[in-house]
């Protein structure tokens, strides 16, 4: 299987602007790329091949004095950019076909963009140096922070700059599967919001929310950019703040994330999770918190981890009664109001609790061996903001919990290791 490892790369003064030099000329290439292509069928004439644009728009370009600039950079960058566009229009007609989610046509690209990156392949000689350097075509020897080693040797790094001007190198490479040891631990695991991550065996991990706890930092940051001219320098330097202290919390998320998928995918044999709409529950007054947990991109590391070290995966439909049935004699006695945290059966008289009935329903839904655990848990519950609930004349506050949701939108099977 394929998987992502991203580093932090450390340009100097030359080495950026030679990487804005590349930034920019693959800008223009993709561009003018997608304005022949659209001038073709604004023409009803058949799309020009890559081939085509790439000796029409780079190799005869450089030859002009308008495009003449073109050979600052390596060509396989160029090359690169017309590559993506094809890709993107390819994506683009195979959902009108239904072979993918639908997705927007190409656009253009602004220099203004916060996330910038180019693409080396192997034709373009880039290496990694025996003092651990990272060396890239009319770039130069760029200096990396090495998190782990690379499984195999890669054929393509991509050069990334963020909105938070970070440079990061991004290696995609192949990997052998590696089997954890075989055990007889399987679990249901209910995602919500006053607790994030809710085990069948009655484990229950509390919601970070990372997000919650950076407000005000976020705040005074987002309000001194407001302060600024548009234009100046000035605003420049306070819209990197804000994007930087947003970064810090996205990741702070996904290293939380990385370490409790991987807690559970080693410590079970099987996992399950339920499928609920999560684009749905952000449209709703908890849409914050919703984010803020970030369920999607837990539920892909979930995924590709059981399928790299040999677990077994298990999604159970949206529509599954897993808070209205018994845990213990199966019997469904109705939906109940988010409130009721804890209610006992009326067929069997057993005393359950909410998040966890609905975690072993959830296991169980999938095949899975599990039963209900009376272990005694503190409750949390864990008031909405009033921004985010509404406002309630009694002044009662709304008790936040989504005790299930489904799993990750995303398409990537891939890992990102960026390390700040």
């Amino acid at each position: 299987m394929q998987l992502r490892y991203s580093f932090r790369l450390y340009p100097n003064g030359p080495q950026r602007a030679a990487l804005a030099r590349a930034f920019g000329c693959a800008r223009v290439v993709y561009n003018d790329a997608l304005r022949a292509r659209e001038t073709a069928r604004a023409g009803g004439e058949a799309f020009p091949m890559i081939g085509d644009l790439s000796k029409l728009l780079i190799t005869e370009a450089k030859k002009t004095e308008e495009r003449a600039w073109l050979g600052g950079v390596s060509a396989v960058v160029l090359q690169q950019a017309l590559r993506d566009l094809d890709a993107a229009y390819r994506n683009f007609f195979d959902g009108l076909k239904g072979k993918r989610p639908r997705m927007g046509a190409p656009r253009f690209k602004s220099r203004k963009d916060n996330w910038q990156s180019v693409r080396f392949t192997a034709n373009a000689r880039w290496k990694i140096t025996t003092g651990g350097d990272l060396s890239l075509p009319k770039v130069g020897n760029v200096r990396v922070k090495w998190s782990r080693n690379l499984p195999s040797v890669p054929s393509t790094v991509t050069v990334i700059k963020d909105a938070a001007c970070r440079y990061f190198a991004s290696f995609v490479v192949e990997t052998e599967p590696e089997h954890l040891p075989e055990t007889d631990s399987v679990v249901g695991i209910d995602l919500g919001l006053g607790h994030f991550a809710v085990l069948s065996d009655g484990t229950k991990v509390d919601a970070p929310r990372f997000l919650r706890r950076a407000e005000k930092k976020l705040k005074r940051a987002q309000q001194s950019l407001s302060r600024k001219v548009k234009g100046s320098k000035n605003r420049t330097k306070a819209r990197v703040k804000v994007a930087r202290a947003h970064g810090a919390v996205a990741d702070a998320r996904r290293e939380f994330h990385h370490q409790l998928s991987t807690r559970l995918i080693r410590d079970n044999q099987a996992v399950a999770v339920e499928d609920l709409a999560i684009k749905g529950l952000a449209r709703t007054r908890l849409a914050k918190s919703v984010h803020d947990a970030g369920w999607s991109a837990f539920i892909a590391m979930l995924e590709y981890k059981s399928a790299r070290h040999g677990r077994t995966f298990y999604r159970i439909g949206r529509f599954e009664p897993t808070s209205q049935v018994c845990s213990v004699c199966g019997v469904k006695d109705g939906p109940k109001p988010l409130h009721i945290r804890e209610w006992k059966c009326g067929a069997c008289g057993a005393a359950l609790d909410r998040d966890i009935n609905a975690a072993v329903n959830v296991a169980k839904a999938a095949g899975l061996a599990v039963s209900a655990c009376r272990a005694q848990v503190r409750r949390a519950p864990v008031p909405a903001q009033r921004d985010e609930a509404g406002t309630h004349r009694d002044g009662q506050l709304t008790v936040a919990g989504i005790p299930v949701l489904r799993a990750g939108s995303g398409s990537q099977s891939a890992v990102s290791c960026r390390r700040a």
